[in-house]
């Protein structure tokens, strides 16, 4: 070995850096090996399985895996170079680093997980009746996934030697403020627990809140997406319209309708008998109108007509947006 070699920088030896620059460059082609080897050999036999289980489980395990092979390398690297202890610590800072990235990795693999768990308790939510548990599904996603990054992030601390539980007492001198602070965003979730309980409304139903009203796309976390009929987007706090008086159109039974048919002030009266009398029949006859309910009289002498008054309910017609006509077959009466 070249004399050079022994000359150190920082206490550390040029054979040393160089061994572990080696080790490291030997780590990332690993790396890339793996990569290569897992998408080119051990992905094409998990998808000549009839099961989905395995394809999505690698896929979700490929990343964090090909992380872990670079930080053994690291580790492998850090430990050739011997950092120095004083005056200041820097191998157990570097320690405290490499096991930081380890348990950054872990997480990574879980909230990874965490998307094949939702993607199945969606297709389990699909095959049930309730809706409830299409509402649940996303919510637990999101819940895992911010105790997934809270409890690495505790665990990251730790590892600098800092104790969780001084983390965690220390977080009470500002937690009247954090309290404040955050109480919008706590009654936006009691709001969206309340709304998945109660279940005033489903995603796809028409509803109307205030001067709000369209069809529900999403109930988050902190507020509840409403597609307008104009097709703009609508997000409402979800601790607002949990205290708001809605009407939810889709939970209709029967729809109402309420219109008036004019005529001519040439009509005489057996001809105004002979249109409201034609008019029920019509209603009697139209399989979509309640028969239990209807009123059809004359009511009024218009400006420029006499008003036969259409009052029924209708119980085949689907929900429409408020504002479209709900047609009849045209008949002249008189």
């Amino acid at each position: 070995m070249p004399e050079w070699m022994d000359n150190q920088v920082l206490g550390i030896t040029a054979s040393q850096y160089a061994t572990a620059f080696g080790i490291v460059l030997v780590a990332y082609i690993a790396k890339k090996l793996f990569a290569y080897f897992f998408i080119k050999a051990v992905l094409p036999l998990t998808q000549k399985t009839k099961r989905e289980l395995d394809d999505r489980f690698l896929i979700c395990v490929q990343k964090p895996s090909e992380f872990l092979i670079f930080l053994i390398g690291l580790f492998i690297a850090v430990e050739i170079l011997q950092l120095p202890g004083e005056p200041f610590d820097v191998d157990g800072l570097a320690t405290s680093i490499l096991k930081a990235l380890v348990i950054f990795d872990v997480a990574w693999l879980f909230f990874n997980l965490v998307d094949m768990v939702d993607h199945y308790l969606k297709k389990w939510a699909e095959r049930t009746e309730s809706a409830l548990d299409d509402h649940l599904a996303p919510l637990l996603r999101k819940s895992l996934r911010i105790f997934i990054v809270i409890m690495a992030a505790l665990m990251a601390i730790q590892t600098f030697g800092y104790p969780v539980t001084g983390v965690i007492a220390s977080l009470g001198i500002g937690g009247l403020a954090f309290a404040l602070a955050a109480k919008d965003t706590v009654s936006n979730i009691f709001g969206s627990l309340m709304i998945i309980f109660d279940r005033p409304f489903h995603v796809g139903d028409w509803i109307k809140a205030g001067d709000m009203e369209g069809t529900v796309e999403e109930v988050g976390f902190r507020s509840t997406k409403i597609r307008t009929f104009a097709k703009t987007l609508i997000s409402v706090p979800n601790n607002v319209i949990a205290n708001m008086a809605l009407d939810n159109f889709s939970r209709m039974p029967k729809r109402r309708i309420r219109l008036t048919v004019g005529v001519s002030y040439d009509t005489t009266p057996s001809q105004m008998r002979e249109a409201v009398s034609r008019i029920r029949e019509l209603l009697k006859s139209h399989p979509a109108i309640d028969q239990d309910f209807f009123l059809v009289n004359f009511t009024d002498f218009g400006a420029s007509s006499l008003d036969i008054m259409v009052y029924c309910l209708s119980i085949a017609s689907p929900p429409r947006p408020s504002g479209e006509n709900i047609s009849m077959p045209a008949r002249t009466f008189v």
